[in-house]
């Protein structure tokens, strides 16, 4: 399939797979290094938070069979990691960082590469690719490839988790860019032209919103045992993956048990996302329009 690609194309889908070998290649050797300096780790879904667990949790690039692009699984936990560790994470997150900068470019450039990349990336690394044998995982996720690994600044006092419900998320966009989402996705599907009719006659002026329900996330607050540089002694962060936190003698800090599911959401005030029609103008992409006079 390479053979039949431009140079440029070629050089920038060789370019990928280099940066995705050195983020598993790295995120392996911070799982060893972590393993060997013997620290403690804490999970809140397993009661065995070992190496094994953390190695599936940062290395789980996968979708799931049905599952939503938008959406990323989360490993809500905590590792204790010496200066050793905190070494090997700096250099995770920034390969991760340059996969998200590489495929932000591709997507931007060469869009049908992507498809290529997802289809091409598992089977670089026959260990990763074991996990599509069935277990109901279908493709790459390239999202849950680059979402950095969160980190405590320095030593840690005690942390306490609580789950947060951010409701909708509201994107205003003009009909050029539905217009553009629109083209993404198979445009000789019957309900993609539809709605591609349907944007057709509106006016190009016309402001329209994007809908996306959030998922419930866990929020850590974190107290640390020293005033930071900016002079704050506790920081909030939500988290989706283990939380590695600075310690030198391997113990974590306290940390509260949140319950086992998010409470139901709470109700709110009226807000933005009212003013907005009740059916999807373009449901492919969750576009709406806005109601008359608003």
């Amino acid at each position: 399939m390479h053979s039949m690609m431009q140079a440029p194309q070629y050089r920038l889908l060789a370019e990928l797979e280099a940066v995705f070998d050195q983020l598993v290649e790295r995120t392996d050797h911070l799982v060893d290094t972590w393993r060997q300096s013997r620290a403690s780790a804490w999970s809140f879904d397993t009661s065995r938070a070992d190496a094994t667990w953390l190695r599936r949790a940062l290395l789980d690039f996968w979708y799931e069979d049905g599952q939503d692009g938008r959406s990323t699984r989360r490993y809500i936990g905590l590792v204790a990691a010496n200066e050793a560790v905190m070494a090997r994470l700096q250099e995770v997150n920034a390969t991760k960082q340059q996969l998200g900068q590489l495929v932000a470019k591709i997507r931007r450039d060469v869009p049908g590469l992507i498809p290529e990349i997802k289809a091409v990336l598992p089977f670089r690394h026959p260990a990763l690719h074991e996990h599509l044998s069935g277990a109901g995982l279908a493709r790459l996720h390239l999202k849950q490839c680059w979402r950095s690994i969160p980190q405590a600044e320095s030593e840690v006092s005690r942390v306490r988790l609580a789950w947060y419900r951010s409701g909708r998320s509201i994107k205003r966009l003009s009909v050029r860019d539905a217009e553009l989402l629109l083209h993404e996705l198979d445009t000789d599907a019957a309900h993609v032209r539809l709605q591609l009719d349907k944007l057709g006659r509106l006016q190009a002026s016309e402001p329209l919103a994007q809908v996306q329900e959030q998922a419930p996330l866990m929020r850590a607050n974190i107290f640390y045992s020293t005033p930071l540089e900016d002079g704050h002694s506790r920081k909030a962060m939500n988290i989706a993956l283990p939380l590695f936190i600075p310690s030198e003698n391997g113990q974590l800090p306290d940390v509260n048990q949140p319950p086992d599911s998010p409470p139901a959401q709470r109700s709110r005030a009226k807000r933005r996302d009212a003013r907005l029609e009740e059916t999807a103008l373009l449901p492919s992409i969750r576009v709406y329009r806005y109601q008359r006079g608003q």
